[in-house]
């Protein structure tokens, strides 16, 4: 039985949490919430305002006349348009991209005066990138709009750069290292490398973010779905030992007590000195079980017999452990790095034997964790005697190793001794730096009278 100071990862034998995990190819992102797509109403409606206002501001600032092209409002209206569709970017993004992305060329063609000046369009544009990049769940869809829309712009782009080399209209001092048009041409060219691919890059990183805080989430569940099954597991194995134990130690005295009992009950009329014979054999058995019961109980629940080894102490088997043995435990358990102390508070007074080997087991366990799963370079003991119950508590002054931790089904043993004895525990981090593990055990009046000279108590 083994535990730990910090929260349980899964024990070496447990399968591989990340086996049950999609693969990146595989794994499709959920869909907004509607709070996610409440967001994307209002960001689109806010942009369509600014892409407006934009667009009027181009034309106020602009020093000579402007076609604002049909009925005087296309600039106004293409404005708004290539903005509207990001109210549902997160839900369909693969046809905002396509949308936003024809509006683009069309602002671009139509909306000369502003489209350059005007940022919100830009943006725009940018953001349906992003969007595609970082919700669709079709990656290949995704990555052939990608091709299809890059494929068109840098064409478009292109088509701008021989144009205005034809026209010649890239003019300029030509007092500079390169001509004005080549200036021009790697200026922009560099300015829509980034622009592009800036936007793809980043949309395809928050993708991969949304993934592997899914993965950690998955991990999580089935990690913590181990740990309760790997809690109940060791109440049933605790609970199969508690069987074996009251066969191997009770049932063969009980079975020769029925064997003697009927030996007796034929013999009694024909041989009486065999007949006392047998209810000499049932006496003697009938108090072996009894004592053998009683010693059972103070065993129950015990750690493991190799935790002294672990400890690097000799195991204790005489005389039977129990709280009258803590001093001696501290006394082992000190030194190696581990200063331990060890402190008794109110007169003692016998305990029940269930409870001696309850707190001595306690406080072995809690040592235990302390030299193997904590940095603590100190621990000190302390035993508490009330005036109803029983109190042993280790507290240290180290935190959890950054290593492997075990599976804290010593924790749950504690908490099940305790329990079974009507107690209460407390078993966690100190408020000022180290870790407690605190038992408290209520005493009750124990009634165990001698029995009778001529009789069997059962």
């Amino acid at each position: 039985m083994s535990s730990d100071h910090a929260t349980a990862t899964g024990t070496a034998s447990a399968a591989d949490p990340t086996a049950s995990c999609p693969s990146a190819a595989d794994w499709q992102r959920p869909g907004p919430t509607r709070r996610e797509q409440r967001q994307d109403l209002f960001l689109g409606l806010g942009m369509a305002v600014a892409a407006v206002v934009g667009t009027e501001l181009a034309r106020s600032t602009s020093g000579i006349p402007v076609d604002m092209g049909i009925g005087g409002v296309e600039a106004y209206v293409l404005s708004a348009a290539v903005a509207l569709p990001l109210c549902l970017r997160r839900r369909f993004p693969l046809t905002v991209l396509l949308v936003v992305s024809v509006l683009f060329f069309t602002n671009g063609e139509r909306n000369t005066f502003a489209f350059a000046g005007n940022l919100v369009t830009q943006a725009t544009q940018f953001m349906a990138i992003y969007a595609a990049v970082a919700w669709a769940r079709d990656r290949r869809r995704m990555k052939l709009a990608m091709v299809v829309v890059f494929a068109g712009m840098f064409g478009w782009l292109a088509y701008g750069f021989i144009k205005a080399l034809v026209d010649d209209s890239i003019k300029g001092p030509g007092d500079g290292l390169l001509s004005p048009y080549l200036s021009y041409l790697l200026l922009n060219l560099a300015l829509n490398v980034v622009y592009f691919f800036g936007a793809y890059f980043w949309g395809r990183t928050a993708w991969r973010t949304a993934r592997q805080r899914y993965e950690l989430e998955q991990q999580a569940a089935e990690l913590a779905t181990q740990q309760q099954a790997n809690a109940r597991r060791a109440v049933i194995d605790e609970r199969l030992r508690i069987s074996r134990e009251l066969h191997d130690v009770v049932a063969h005295h009980i079975s020769s007590i029925g064997v003697q009992a009927g030996g007796a009950r034929r013999v009694m009329d024909t041989d009486p000195d065999a007949a006392k014979n047998a209810l000499s054999v049932i006496e003697n058995s009938s108090r072996t079980a009894v004592n053998e019961m009683r010693q059972l109980l103070g065993m129950l629940r015990a750690a493991d017999p190799d935790l002294d080894e672990e400890l690097g102490l000799p195991a204790l088997k005489e005389p039977q452990a129990g709280a009258d043995r803590l001093p001696a435990l501290v006394a082992m358990v000190n030194g190696d790095g581990l200063s331990v102390g060890f402190h008794q508070i109110g007169p003692p007074v016998v305990l029940p034997e269930t409870v001696s080997v309850s707190v001595y087991r306690i406080a072995q366990e809690a040592l235990t964790n302390v030299r193997r799963h904590s940095t603590a370079r100190s621990a000190h003991v302390t035993m508490r005697y009330l005036a109803t119950a029983i109190e042993i508590e280790v507290i240290d002054d180290g935190r959890p190793k950054h290593a492997p931790v075990g599976s804290r089904l010593g924790h749950v043993g504690i908490r099940e001794r305790v329990g079974l004895l009507g107690g209460e525990s407390e078993i966690g981090p100190r408020p000022v730096g180290g870790f407690r593990v605190r038992a408290r055990i209520p005493l009750a009046p124990v009634t165990s009278p001698e029995p009778p000279s001529d009789g069997v108590l059962l």
